[in-house]
């Protein structure tokens, strides 16, 4: 059983944020059929779906269906969305049985300052709603040291928003039940024109986690942007088959070992933080 999988029901995305690796794929929005098909592939594999690899979820019309045919089969849903979209469709995430959202905050780590903190009042407002609702909702700080002050300014205006015991911990701050602020590291999403980072690699990927791209192209983890370590394709073949296949046992086999089987996993910064 895996930890989560990781579904790309878009790889259109509606910002061009600076940390973010980005692809040259050709833009597709998963269908419901493929949705559905992917579901039935996922039986007795995992129950957390994360809708995200590329792309921002929350532009995809049908993300309501989407949710609505996970719930139904027994899936719990996470959203990692950039925080955008929430004032328009925020609403329908509420009653959607979402079990989890983050909002990566970071991603207007360029904007002018009143823009910002316009963008940080719509989260804000959504976060308030959505942990009230039970949904566990995480706000992301992943650009420490690249956030040019603006972090302390944004935690301030927050904590101004939204009411809460505010209490530190290893992680960030547990602002109230279900809602949190996480302070994270930029990292070097794995690229095959990068340096190795490292002679050894650990990941969860293949042992925790997998992928599956827009396409149907299932990769080891979320960072595989391109989909450079296609194992297989879940609308041509089984995915226990492309899970059980001599390349997905390598990765596995090889991580065990500390080692990596893949060219581009010995070129990710992020599999460094696991060593």
């Amino acid at each position: 059983m895996y930890s989560r999988v990781y579904i790309e029901i878009t790889n259109i995305c509606n910002m061009h944020c600076s940390f973010c690796h980005g692809h040259h794929r050709t833009l597709k929005q998963m269908s419901l059929p493929e949705f559905s098909h992917i579901l039935d592939q996922l039986k007795g594999t995992t129950k957390y779906i994360y809708y995200h690899l590329m792309g921002e979820p929350l532009t995809h019309p049908d993300l309501p269906a989407f949710l609505k045919l996970a719930k139904e089969r027994g899936f719990h849903s996470v959203i990692t969305t950039n925080g955008t979209l929430l004032d328009r469709r925020g609403e329908e995430l509420l009653g959607s049985g979402v079990h989890k959202i983050s909002v990566s905050v970071h991603s207007f780590e360029q904007d002018d300052r009143d823009g910002h903190e316009r963008y940080l009042r719509k989260v804000a407002d959504f976060a308030h709603k959505a942990s009230k609702a039970g949904i566990i909702v995480v706000l992301r700080f992943w650009n420490r040291d690249h956030d040019e002050g603006r972090n302390d300014r944004a935690e301030q205006i927050l904590r101004e928003l939204l009411p809460g015991d505010w209490i530190e911990n290893t992680r960030g701050v547990r602002v109230r039940e279900k809602l949190h602020l996480e302070w994270g590291d930029r990292f070097e999403w794995p690229d095959e024109g990068a340096p190795v980072q490292g002679e050894e690699v650990f990941c969860h990927g293949m042992r925790d986690q997998f992928g599956i791209l827009c396409d149907g192209t299932v990769v080891p983890c979320c960072l595989d942007s391109e989909g450079v370590i296609a194992l297989g394709n879940v609308f041509r073949e089984e995915l226990s088959d492309i899970l059980n296949s001599p390349r997905a046992n390598a990765m596995k086999k090889g991580f065990e070992r500390r080692q990596a089987s893949e060219e581009l996993c010995r070129r990710c910064g992020y599999a460094q933080r696991f060593v």
